[in-house]
């Protein structure tokens, strides 16, 4: 995967920018609150049709240009998938109704076709480190579960549309359930949403369980040499719909993952609706649905140690560091395409030898755009080789030789 030229019109602080993209490493520079952020968070939003720092689309709209009637955010990318060349262009449209009501809206062009956004998520592929993705590892469940489904679509054809269609149909189901609750009625209506909800479900669940377990062999291997041996790093994935239950008597404060990946869909669709079916009295009672993967958890363990509740902040980035590189690594065995790297401050809370196995892993061959404010984090040998785009209040500069590791912090 080969990002050539990216163009971005009013979204974020960037009111224009048209850039050829250099292979290998970029090497992204200026203060903060100039751009550099939003530069990756463009690129991301090209793989994923989301943003994992917006929480919703409008708030991507340069906020001068949010200010008028008819608001447009473009985001255009000419790249490489293999031998063959693509154009990709996004737009997202701000409009106000003539009740005078804000709406937002996107439109996904892919080689001129105009195409639904689950049809084009994925098509380019890249990876992503920002410092609030901390928060897949010591957040709340629903930013893994975001993480986990945002790399399923770029790699698994028809996930996104699987996704969407799971939490339509569990937001109808809530809806009756929240009915009965109140009205009474007859609970034999949710029959026809569960045979639904549950074979959605079991989409979903297939692909989290096999995705955990491709992820979590080479997530542990790579965070066994960043730590040079020190931890062993288990992901754990925790359905609330669990089609290997463990029995009360085996459970322990430390728990080993299962392997659920082997599980197939059929198995997965007929357990999850006898569950429903055992649940449907605490449903009606609490008027939402309780189990399903919507409420399951991802957590991360270091030598069975819960990082989300006991890890260090350094054990804590080591391990977003290491998830992102097996995501990497994943990602390329899935597709066969590498995605493009994307690293915002990611030097920053690392030891240097930390640093220097990063840097080492980033090969010639890898493109990678990185962020920075201070030079002095990266190897000579690694600044000898990076080209540099300077970002100063939404307008990027590049094509400057890289000053050597002695001069400090970028001014």
């Amino acid at each position: 995967m080969q990002l050539q030229r990216l163009s971005l019109t009013q979204f974020r602080n960037f009111a224009r920018l048209d850039v050829k993209v250099p292979e290998g490493a970029v090497l992204i520079v200026g203060r903060n609150a100039q751009g550099k952020t939003s530069l990756l968070e463009a690129i991301y939003y090209l793989a994923t049709l989301d943003s994992f720092h917006a929480e919703t689309d409008r708030q991507l709209i340069n906020f001068i240009e949010a200010r008028k009637p008819l608001a447009v955010a473009r985001l255009q990318a000419t790249y490489h998938r293999g031998m063959q060349q693509h154009q990709m262009e996004v737009r997202i449209i701000r409009e106000q109704t003539r009740n005078g009501v804000d709406r937002s809206r996107k439109e996904v062009l892919l080689d001129g076709a105009k195409k639904k956004a689950g049809e084009v998520a994925g098509q380019f592929q890249a990876v992503l480190f920002l410092p609030q993705m901390l928060q897949i590892v010591e957040g709340t469940p629903r930013h893994r579960r975001r993480y986990l489904d945002s790399a399923l679509t770029q790699v698994q054809s028809g996930y996104g549309e699987q996704l969407g269609e799971y939490e339509n149909i569990l937001s109808q189901r809530n809806a009756l359930l929240k009915q009965l609750s109140e009205n009474g009625g007859d609970r034999n209506q949710l029959d026809f949403w569960d045979e639904r909800i549950s074979h959605r479900a079991a989409q979903l669940l297939h692909a989290r369980f096999q995705a955990v377990q491709e992820l979590d062999a080479l997530a542990g291997r790579l965070h066994h040499e960043l730590t040079r041996g020190a931890e062993v790093l288990r992901l754990n994935y925790q359905p609330s719909y669990d089609p290997i239950p463990t029995p009360a008597k085996q459970r322990t404060l430390i728990q080993e993952p299962t392997d659920r990946s082997r599980v197939d869909e059929g198995k997965l669709e007929s357990g999850f609706l006898k569950a429903l079916e055992a649940t449907r009295g605490e449903d009606v009672a609490r008027g939402s649905t309780s189990i399903g993967p919507h409420r399951d958890e991802l957590r991360f363990l270091s030598n069975g140690v819960d990082l989300g509740s006991y890890g260090s902040r350094g054990q804590v980035r080591t391990t977003l560091l290491t998830l992102k590189l097996a995501e990497l690594d994943w990602m390329q065995a899935r597709s066969g395409f590498r995605p493009v790297l994307l690293l915002d401050e990611v030097l920053a809370e690392l030891d240097q030898l930390r640093r220097a196995d990063l840097l080492g892993r980033l090969g010639d061959k890898q493109q990678v755009l990185l962020t920075t404010t201070d030079f002095n984090l990266f190897t000579p040998e690694f600044l000898a080789r990076a080209k540099r785009w300077e970002i100063e209040e939404g307008r990027l500069k590049s094509g400057d030789p890289i000053p050597p590791a002695s001069q400090a912090p970028f001014p």
